[in-house]
């Protein structure tokens, strides 16, 4: 089934009539068309994507064929929906209670008086976007590889005069110039004492002697990869060799338990306990990882706060990603982007070794 048809399904179940869709990211997942002007407007019958005369020739060419592409009317988007509304016989509708601030949503329910406007799109369209199909899956793949080829360029690329910051953008235009619509996130490349800041800032400084932590990320056709490697500028001593297998250690161990059905806080603990273990505890701040899709970060979560019940599901796309930072020093982290496919068997997407390489 589409995402359009899965979205209805789940729409009659909790007895909306119609759902109003004001996310962008939603309404490409829902319509397969990117836009950033407009609102898609979901009933139990037609479905309908409203924008204004910029968007409505490229719309009509790329929106999928179960959505009616239309201009708004001289009184705006929201008259036009509650028109569709008033058509189709519909009561109780829906909103995205995360996409609207208090105001939009005063807003929505004096416009659409006529109407009982709820919260609950977000929620249901959250959940559905946890189980990726076999295209996203494809395209999550596409954009993977040109992270591992971004990973291959920048070892070969790299030298002692580069700043962060030139590091960062290399990886950027590498991965633009080989296939990617955008960046996944901004580009994390922070070296020596700077690796200690898990989400550190690129400087404009020269790269420090130590560990240099490369996270970053590609977009195709909206969806996101994700991926992180720890490589060294001169030389590891006993302890950062040390701190560098512990990480990889515990990402193994919980790579090799990864399955349908697996705990999600479950995972996160079999890598805690191994970097806790070593010496390092307290070490390792953030959650084992995150699902990816159109957003880098959204469900579900591999975290001690993950429900006790909460499982690896297929469809899930998740990161697991530990690492170990030492407050005013170093830190080093390794990430693979991972799923179970629609069949049961589990799946990584990234292929950079995860050797330790010294260079310079």
């Amino acid at each position: 089934m589409s995402h359009l048809s899965n979205f209805k399904e789940s729409l009659v179940a909790k007895g909306f009539d119609a759902a109003i869709v004001s996310d962008k990211l939603n309404q490409r997942y829902l319509s397969d068309f990117p836009f950033d002007d407009g609102l898609v407007l979901v009933t139990r019958g037609e479905s309908y994507l409203i924008t204004d005369f910029r968007y409505v020739e490229a719309a009509r060419v790329q929106t999928t064929r179960e959505m009616t592409v239309l201009t708004a009317g001289n009184g705006g988007m929201l008259l036009t929906v509650a028109g569709l509304l008033s058509d189709h016989g519909c009561k109780v509708v829906a909103v995205e209670e995360k996409a609207l601030s208090h105001a939009d949503f005063l807003r929505d329910t004096e416009v659409l008086c006529d109407y009982t406007v709820k919260p609950g799109a977000s929620e249901l369209l959250s959940a559905q976007r946890a189980y990726k199909d076999e295209r996203e899956l494809d395209t999550i793949a596409r954009a993977q590889s040109i992270t591992d080829l971004a990973f291959s360029h920048i070892v070969e690329h790299l030298h002692p005069e580069m700043t962060e910051l030139e590091v960062a953008l290399e990886l950027e235009f590498f991965m633009r110039r080989n296939g990617a619509d955008g960046l996944a996130f901004e580009t994390i490349a922070i070296s020596g004492s700077n690796s200690s800041r898990p989400h550190g800032v690129p400087r404009r400084q020269k790269l420090e002697k130590g560990f240099l932590t490369l996270d970053f990320g590609a977009t195709v056709d909206g969806y996101c990869s994700d991926m992180t490697r720890t490589v060294v500028l001169g030389r590891a001593d006993a302890e950062m060799k040390k701190l560098y297998n512990t990480v990889l250690t515990a990402q193994q161990a919980a790579l090799d338990a990864a399955c349908e059905g697996a705990s999600l806080h479950g995972l996160d603990a079999i890598a805690r306990s191994i970097i806790d273990g070593a010496g390092y505890k307290g070490c390792f701040g953030h959650s084992l990882g995150h699902g990816v899709g159109l957003l880098c970060h959204e469900g579900p979560r591999l975290s001690p706060a993950s429900p006790k019940d909460a499982t690896l599901q297929r469809g899930h796309v998740v990161t697991f990603e530990p690492g170990i930072y030492l407050e005013g020093k170093y830190g080093c982290r390794i990430e693979d982007l991972a799923c179970v496919r629609p069949d049961g068997s589990f799946y990584d997407f990234t292929n950079s070794s995860k050797e330790l390489l010294e260079l310079f």
